[in-house]
């Protein structure tokens, strides 16, 4: 929901009534992954999507039926082994969704989940999907109507209630737990929140702060990489030592531009292992003083720009330096994949593929050379 979170919030504000889809499971090679979500206002706007086309049209008219009736539903997509329903996913998987009503005096709770989410604070939302749902973990056919119980999980506290304040407790613990991992998923628990898995499913959502790209130097590459960061999500710095650079006129998209020697903003960032650090600056007086800094962090991938020159180079002057070779061996360099990029943007292609790749584990290839491996792993 997170990526349409400004578009519905405006929907909200105009006092408008739709409808907001939200993937909650996914079987085998499904399109999109628990979260995805897609909203259809009661004019037939449409934002987001649940499963990147294949059931956008049925899953539209469904959000009309729910807009008028006011109850939510709980809908499955797909093919299993034995069934075909009514709409097919041509990648062969199947997703569930909560299809459910917004706006009109339905879904209180979505304004301060807004706030959140459009403020960048972390955030839970806890929606009771089945009062009966001890019948194993395949995807059923369609049409159950789910109750309207939701519970918001901030930083600070809670809003709303699923029903039982037991319940409330033992979600919230979980939510929480969840919100650290960034993890979406349906839980199973008892009415009170014991520990048992045959009363109720609860599709708990959580919304971490985006995570952090840092982009060292102000350079025509670090544009294009910010653009693709900001593109896929990320909370986007750009830091250069040189104020000639580093302007606003040059970089309008960035959510935080830092004139500062980058070792020294490094030493008072806030480091995750979410954080993706690209350091484009290729100059040993920047570089390396920044990747001595770097390396030690927990920092999810960490790369820098140069020739394969320039990179031996590197690597003894941070030997010399006394980082040990574990920490050598995190070091993308030369950064990105090889795609045969030439220009800036090209290059940032290259670069974020490479963050992708790693993230989730893919091998860089081409797909068809992939065979048969699948292609969600």
């Amino acid at each position: 929901m997170r990526d349409i979170a400004e578009g519905i919030a405006e929907w909200q504000a105009a006092g408008a009534r739709f409808a907001v889809a939200t993937v909650v499971r996914t079987w085998k090679s499904a399109p999109r992954q628990p979260g995805a979500s897609m909203a259809v206002r009661e004019d037939g706007d449409v934002i987001g999507s649940v499963s990147g086309g294949c059931v956008e049209g049925a899953v539209y008219e469904l959000a009309r039926e729910v807009i008028e009736s006011g109850q939510a539903q709980v809908v499955t997509y797909g093919v299993s082994d034995d069934d075909a329903f009514d709409v097919g996913l041509t990648c062969g998987g199947t997703i569930e969704l909560l299809v459910r009503p917004a706006g009109g005096g339905h879904f209180p709770q979505l304004p301060g989940l807004l706030s959140a989410l459009t403020g960048k604070r972390p955030a839970a939302l806890a929606s009771l999907l089945d009062e009966h749902a001890g019948q194993g973990d395949r995807p059923g056919s369609a049409g159950s109507t789910p109750p309207e119980r939701d519970l918001v999980i901030h930083a600070d506290g809670t809003a709303g209630s699923l029903g039982d304040p037991g319940l409330d407790a033992a979600i919230t613990e979980r939510a929480r737990g969840l919100l650290a991992q960034g993890a979406s998923e349906v839980v199973r628990v008892g009415r009170a929140g014991e520990e048992r898995r045959d009363d109720l499913a609860v599709f708990v959502q959580s919304f971490a702060p985006p995570p952090r790209l840092l982009v060292f130097g102000a350079i025509d590459f670090a544009g294009a990489v910010a653009r693709i960061g900001t593109f896929l999500g990320y909370h986007v710095t750009v830091c250069d030592a040189r104020p000639v650079f580093a302007t606003r006129k040059r970089f309008p998209e960035v959510d935080e531009l830092v004139v500062e020697w980058p070792h020294r903003f490094l030493d008072r960032v806030d480091v995750d292992d979410s954080t993706v650090i690209c350091v484009l600056t290729h100059d040993p007086k920047f570089d390396i003083p920044l990747l001595e800094r770097a390396l030690r962090s927990p920092a999810r991938y960490i790369g820098a720009m140069g020739s394969r020159r320039t990179h031996e180079d590197r690597l003894h002057r941070l030997r010399e330096a006394g980082v040990p070779e574990s920490a050598l061996a995190r070091l993308a360099s030369p950064i990105g994949l090889d795609l045969g990029a030439r220009t800036p943007e090209e290059t940032a292609v290259a670069i974020m593929a490479e963050v992708i790749s790693l993230r989730w584990g893919g091998s860089g290839r081409r797909l068809i050379d992939t065979t048969p491996l699948p292609i969600h792993r």
